[in-house]
Order: C-alpha cells, then sequence, then structure tokens
C-alpha cells in the first residue's frame, strides 16, 4: 500500500468545499438520515479532502454536519492523489460500498435489535423497507 493516513485532522467546517461536479446526490431525505446516525453514533468515518480543502468523500456528512449545527469536521488529508485519482476515487468511494444484503441474516439482525428497543429508523431503511424485511421469509429452495 502506497498510503495509510497518519493522523485525522480536525478542520472548521468552512475551509472545506464540495467538488462542484460530485456526481453522487444527496436529497433533504437522505441528509436527515445521515444526521440522525451522527447524533446516534457520532462521526464515525472521517471525511477525505485534499491539502485545498476540496471534498473528495464526504460530502453529505458534511451535509448532516451543517445540519446539526457542527462547526468542525474529522479529515484525513489525501495530499498523495494527482487530481484525476481524486475524481476517480470519488466515484469508487461510493459504487465499490455497494453490495447485496443477504436478507435472512439482515431480517435476523434487525429483528434482535427491535426487541432490544432499538430505533431502527437510524439504520437508513424506509418504513416500507424496514417493515418488508421485518417479515422477511426465506424462500423454500426445494430441499
Amino acid at each position: 500500500m502506497s498510503f495509510a493516513p497518519e493522523r485525522i485532522e480536525q478542520w472548521p467546517l468552512a475551509r472545506l468545499h464540495p467538488y462542484a461536479r460530485n456526481a453522487k446526490q444527496h436529497d433533504a431525505d437522505q441528509v436527515a438520515k445521515i444526521a440522525a446516525s451522527m447524533a446516534e453514533f457520532g462521526w464515525t468515518v472521517p471525511c477525505l479532502v485534499g491539502e485545498d480543502g476540496e471534498l473528495i468523500a464526504g460530502h453529505g456528512r458534511v451535509l448532516a454536519a451543517t445540519q446539526l449545527g457542527l462547526t468542525e469536521a474529522p479529515v484525513i488529508v489525501l495530499g498523495h492523489l494527482t487530481e484525476a485519482q481524486r475524481r476517480a476515487y470519488r466515484i469508487a468511494d461510493n459504487r465499490l460500498a455497494e453490495s447485496p444484503w443477504d436478507e435472512a441474516l439482515l431480517s435476523a439482525e434487525l429483528n434482535d435489535l427491535l426487541a432490544e428497543d432499538f430505533e431502527l429508523s437510524l439504520v437508513g431503511f424506509s418504513d416500507g423497507e424496514l417493515d418488508k424485511l421485518l417479515a422477511y421469509v426465506a424462500e423454500d429452495d426445494g430441499d
């Protein structure tokens, strides 16, 4: 590996600025969900930025932090990336995180959290998705 961050820094939100051509969209509902998650769990994933303060990853977290009235963000400076690498990483960061769910395991985990009276709205699924997942029954595979 050519790079591992040496430290996480605290930067004022005013020092950060979004990438003008960021293709990942963050609607008000998603930002509200990110904000609720941050309020419950804390700021668990630092923003990735260039030395100039341009966001590489963390646009939604910065919007949520602003909504929460926060003034600082944890950041990791990725000064080693070229401009092309920064642009490509923005896409890769979002795309590579996408993967299917094991619905049986997800349903079991959600049902266990529900039994512990955990507020399931904090995990990011809509009410309709939660209803479906909580009622999930594995398909009979014929065995």
